[in-house]
């Protein structure tokens, strides 16, 4: 009888997904996601479902490797040209988490624009006269401008939501020039943050992305604009943004995502004001992590029998 071949979880998954895997495969989840710990527990590995970092050197420790599976879209989690070198197939989970993503987006700019949660604490605190004057000062999304710094899956999501739910105005720019579609203006990047009330990112973090939201960007700015990263954080120079956040220099930003994960207790960005920060939580609700556990698994088992992915990213490991 063969062997059962063994599945890495980085980290536990939704139950329906691990349902699909446990009839065929022996489940191991790791005790933490230290770069120690993966290389260790994918000693005797047949395939790796990611929701954490791997080590870049991952495939030199796992002999057995047939397959890593990205339980959801990023692969900056994964060593995919290592992989490919070794003739192990990688696939991810493409518009997975899109809708959840993009809810994020606008709840974060009504955060900033409206933040209700400030209401409630003044009202709790030092009544109805004392909360109620602090509506004056807030504003609408209905009606602005709101700039989308990379116009993929994730990017038409949201401007159709603020397009179509909130009649604002769309600005995008893209890799892919004339790309866009109906209802984005594309322009340049300076345009794009010397003209947006709003600025939400969302590309891919690549070479030449990495560090592209500098300071002369984000000077750019209109003094009441607001920023809000769903991306990674290095697309961002974190530095220029809290000198602006400090000064008053834009109105407010939202992070879900930074340069060190998890983010350090003691990091400056908790002193910033007009902040909102998040634990790179932005694609994840009970709905799409369900969705990405059984995705990831019915992927995995495919690679498993020999079968390519439905979404194999890199298709050259075949000649490795």
């Amino acid at each position: 009888m063969p062997e059962t071949p063994v599945v890495l979880l980085t980290n536990a998954m939704h139950p329906d997904g691990e349902a699909i895997l446990s009839p065929h495969v022996r489940l191991i989840v790791a005790p933490d996601t230290k770069p120690e710990t993966l290389r260790k527990w994918a000693r005797d590995a047949d395939g790796i479902i990611v929701r954490a970092k791997l080590p870049y050197d991952i495939a030199d420790h796992a002999p057995r490797l047939k397959g890593i599976v990205r339980h959801g879209v990023g692969l900056d989690f994964i060593p995919v040209d290592a992989a490919t070198a070794r003739g192990i197939a990688v696939a991810n989970l493409p518009g997975s988490n899109t809708d959840a993503v993009a809810e994020y987006a606008m709840s974060a700019l009504m955060h900033l624009r409206r933040p209700l949660h400030r209401l409630d604490t003044r009202l709790r605190s030092e009544g109805w006269n004392a909360a109620r004057p602090m509506a004056d000062a807030m504003t609408e999304l209905s009606g602005s401008t709101l700039g989308i710094l990379g116009v993929g899956t994730i990017g038409r999501r949201v401007a159709g939501i603020a397009r179509d739910g909130f009649k604002m105005t769309i600005l995008g720019t893209s890799r892919r020039k004339g790309s866009l579609g109906a209802g984005i203006q594309e322009v340049s990047l300076d345009d794009l943050f010397a003209r947006s009330d709003a600025i939400v990112v969302c590309c891919a973090l690549t070479d030449e992305t990495r560090g592209m939201v500098n300071g002369k960007l984000i000077a750019r700015m209109r003094p009441n604009a607001v920023l809000v990263n769903v991306s990674r954080g290095a697309v961002i120079d974190t530095p220029a943004l809290m000198t602006a956040l400090r000064s008053g220099a834009i109105g407010g930003a939202a992070l879900d995502v930074f340069d060190v994960q998890p983010l350090p207790p003691d990091d400056t960005l908790f002193e910033m004001p007009n902040l909102l920060l998040t634990p790179h939580t932005a694609g994840i609700t009970a709905t799409s992590g369900r969705g990405m556990a059984i995705g990831a698994a019915e992927e995995m088992l495919r690679i498993l029998r020999g079968e390519q992915p439905l979404n194999l990213v890199n298709p050259a490991y075949k000649a490795a």
